[in-house]
């Protein structure tokens, strides 16, 4: 029917990488469904390929029979050993139609099958390409933006960015070339979907894999990424061998390494922090360069207090925030920062609270005892109010009954000094009698 239609059907398959059966079964089944439509639907057609000849044949099988009852799938006994003579009854004879006669109309309808029939092998081979490399990185050209979704061309097949997965104030003209990441690949009906990402974490992780040999062989391990896409990154890195400094072989000779993925982030900058597994000294690394006084844990909750010096806050806690928060995400605790002089005094009001209280009647002789220890009726101490040599005693400086007032001189014979009772009434007994001078 076509002439070298053998290296038509390879030339093809080399184009779209399709297997040469998958083309031969699509144009089988065209040619069987045009035939059926020219022939009649009853009929029982089959398409056979002659791969040294490179032909195709189009059979139509009837059953032998004595008594014809639908002469679409049934033949006669007679007719059939014209064809065959050992032909008997309830065989299945074959015989060849033209397929010149199948008309314009089935020609274009099989044409219409074979294509389509193409496109959806096709598109089964750009899935079972991509789905294999998902969660690699790849090179593509920007083409077109749509509704912000950045398009890109990957040669075979195109890709999707949504802004979601892009990095913010990050532009492409047409023409741009782009390594992005691919999250995932789905099937639609257009064919295969290809999500890339250039704000995933896990770009950072391929980036530090292509560009650290130690990290592609294994050798250095990124344990936690914590990335602000566009702003800054932390991750946390560990070494197998005691030989390999895992800081140093990522940032490499001048920070050669880790300067090439901050280019190709666009200035986004990169903390490669060591990975400890006392989450309060990975914390301390992480949230460097801040110095760090104290770190309060708190297991049960998974939550630490950081204190550091007041000049030292604002670069603990980064600009808006960025450097607890993503320290916070590399260690997994919810983290909070303190200054030093906020925590003291958080520690004093504390004592204050929770310091024991002595009973109510302790208490009250207690200020009893230390309102009247030292003292007697008409001021004079007594020794066991005086302390002991050179000390103050309660209320004045060292041997003065009265601070501010000189000791009174002697005088040959005192007149008796009245002495309030309990009660604050003067004791009757020691009234002066009349006539006494008080």
């Amino acid at each position: 029917m076509i002439l070298d239609i053998g290296q038509i059907i390879s030339q093809l398959g080399k184009e779209k990488a399709i297997e040469k059966g998958v083309i031969v079964d699509a144009i089988k089944e065209a040619l069987e469904t045009a035939a059926r439509k020219k022939f009649g639907i009853n009929k029982q057609i089959e398409a056979t390929y002659e791969e040294a000849t490179g032909t195709f044949e189009v059979l139509e099988f009837r059953i032998v029979v004595e008594t014809i009852q639908d002469p679409d799938v049934e033949i006669s006994l007679e007719d059939a050993r014209t064809l065959d003579p050992e032909a008997q009854l309830n065989d299945s004879i074959g015989f060849r139609t033209d397929t010149r006669d199948l008309g314009r109309i089935a020609a274009q309808t099989a044409r219409q099958i074979i294509m389509q029939k193409v496109k959806e092998a096709e598109r089964e081979v750009i899935y079972n390409e991509f789905i294999t490399r998902k969660g690699e990185i790849i090179n593509g050209i920007v083409q077109r933006y749509e509704r912000d979704t950045l398009i890109v061309d990957l040669g075979r097949t195109e890709a999707v960015m949504p802004p979601s997965e892009q990095i913010p104030r990050e532009r492409y003209r047409q023409g741009d070339r782009i390594r992005a990441y691919i999250k995932d690949v789905t099937k639609t009906s257009r064919g295969p979907e290809i999500l890339l990402s250039r704000a995933d974490p896990r770009v950072i992780l391929k980036f530090f894999e292509q560009e650290v040999p130690e990290v592609y062989e294994g050798v250095v391990s990124i344990l936690a990424v914590a990335r602000e896409p566009g702003f800054r990154t932390k991750i946390g890195v560990r070494s197998k061998e005691r030989a390999v400094d895992p800081v140093g072989a990522c940032v490499g000779m001048k920070g050669s390494r880790v300067q090439s993925i901050v280019q190709e982030l666009r200035g986004e900058r990169i903390d490669i922090i060591a990975w400890d597994e006392d989450p309060a000294k990975f914390v301390c690394n992480a949230l460097q360069p801040a110095e760090i006084i104290r770190v309060l844990v708190n297991e049960s909750e998974k939550r630490m207090e950081v204190i550091v010096p007041e000049e030292q806050l604002l670069l603990a806690i980064g600009k808006r925030g960025q450097n607890v928060k993503l320290a916070s995400k590399l260690v997994g605790w919810s983290i909070d920062v303190r200054a030093e002089g906020q925590v003291e005094d958080a520690l004093k009001k504390a004592e204050g609270l929770f310091a024991p209280k002595k009973p109510e009647g302790e208490e009250a002789g207690g200020e009893g005892a230390d309102a009247e220890e030292g003292a007697v009726p008409g001021g004079e101490k007594t020794p066991d109010g005086a302390g002991e040599p050179g000390e103050p005693a309660e209320g004045g400086e060292s041997g003065d009954a009265t601070p501010g007032l000189e000791e009174p001189e002697p005088v040959p014979a005192p007149q008796p000094e009245s002495v309030e009772s309990a009660d604050g009434t003067e004791d009757p007994a020691d009234k002066p009698e009349d006539g006494d001078v008080s």
